[in-house]
């Protein structure tokens, strides 16, 4: 789907920054309950001796603004700028990891940012979105090997923690924030951006 109106072109528009600052703070929300919710998990797989398939499981609900946003805006910087802040938000909000959150949203949008940037940000088709979510495993996976120790985990369950991980991406911010970003379209709520003039 290309962006009629050029999204590469001109700078954001304010409506655009209240729409990103309103999506930051309802997923700023939900990823710190996804927090909370694979901790719990966390602690329930540490007896199998793969805690940290607790985190695998939900961990694509972490990559899902930078998408939904980048879906609805169609503007360089979305991903990337909506990931930061929404990190921001959750750690404002009492995410018991810090602020090294922040820098783990930076990575975590630098991989949605990547993906629709290899399309020049014209093309945010179900292919760009499933894009996106790969490249937000694969470059937080690594991060996942430098920051929590993944280089210590042998090598089949390193395995399996990769594919979890790109499946609860795939589900939840390539196919899930497609459906939203679509499903909000179809109200006529996003009349005034990207996603739904193309849609008009």
């Amino acid at each position: 789907m290309a962006n009629e109106n050029g999204a590469a072109k001109g700078g954001w528009k304010l409506q655009e920054i209240i729409f990103v600052a309103m999506l930051c703070i309802v997923f700023g929300v939900v990823y710190l309950v996804a927090v909370y919710a694979a901790a719990a998990m966390v602690a329930a797989f540490t007896p199998m001796g793969i805690g940290p398939m607790g985190n695998e499981i939900v961990f694509g609900i972490w990559f899902m603004v930078s998408t939904l946003a980048a879906y609805i805006i169609q503007r360089p910087g979305v991903a990337l700028v909506s990931e930061v802040i929404a990190a921001l938000i959750e750690v404002l909000l009492g995410n018991m990891y810090g602020p090294m959150v922040i820098v783990t949203g930076l990575v975590q949008g630098a991989g949605a940012e990547l993906a629709f940037a290899l399309g020049r940000y014209k093309s945010f088709e179900t292919k760009d979105m499933l894009l996106a979510s790969l490249f937000c495993t694969i470059i937080s996976f690594v991060w996942s090997f430098i920051r929590s120790g993944y280089g210590l985990i042998s090598l089949p369950i390193l395995v399996l923690f990769f594919v979890v991980r790109l499946v609860s991406s795939v589900v939840f911010c390539g196919l899930g924030s497609k459906a939203i970003g679509d499903a909000l379209a179809k109200t006529g709520l996003l009349k005034g951006y990207a996603l739904g003039r193309s849609r008009a």
